[in-house]
């Protein structure tokens, strides 16, 4: 047999690395996570500040409506659905979202209860798009974009799969403490 098929034979014996070893290089990577979740919470810090602004309390009712032009009748009719629910308070709503938006902001930034921000930030994001992006349509010819909010529900996924509040958070401290609660940050 020659030299390099007698190698080729040979079963590789050297240790497989633990999935939780990193390789050198790769710290700068999970750094890499902390500060893309810092940074997306700074977008959501911004766009919360714009939801505490007097315009958007007074208008709430309207950014929905405005939603329903050019819509298919099913889309007008779950946006309707949702009007018709936010016209009975609609101060009220308002303040609900800029506080929602605030604590995903904040939550981000600190890297705190990820898991649980994670899913409230997703679910929000899900409301806003499917009413006042009115599913990113109107889809007709030359529409060209399908909303920004539905691509923060998958950067929402990828930092709940990268346990992002590990990195530059506090999740990495605040996760033993909780105890049985652990489950609404990062896991070690």
């Amino acid at each position: 047999m020659a030299p390099t098929m007698e190698r080729a034979a040979m079963k590789d014996t050297r240790p497989t690395p633990a999935p939780t070893q990193l390789a050198p290089w790769q710290p700068w990577r999970l750094k890499g996570i902390g500060v893309l979740r810092i940074v997306f919470g700074l977008a959501w810090a911004v766009d919360a500040w714009f939801k505490w602004q007097p315009d958007f309390v007074r208008g709430f009712t309207h950014y929905l409506t405005g939603a329903q032009q050019g819509q298919p009748a099913w889309v007008k009719g779950w946006i309707g659905f949702w009007v018709d629910i936010v016209k009975v308070n609609p101060h009220l709503f308002a303040y609900i979202v800029a506080v929602a938006e605030t604590a995903v902001a904040i939550a981000l930034l600190l890297g705190a209860f990820s898991n649980l921000t994670y899913l409230v930030g997703s679910l929000l994001t899900l409301v806003i798009w499917t009413t006042a992006e009115g599913f990113g349509g109107p889809y007709v010819a030359g529409s060209t974009d399908i909303g920004g909010a539905i691509i923060y529900v998958i950067v929402f996924g990828g930092l709940f799969l990268s346990a992002a509040g590990l990195y530059l958070g506090l999740d990495r401290r605040l996760t033993p403490r909780l105890g049985r609660w652990g489950f609404l940050a990062s896991r070690v």
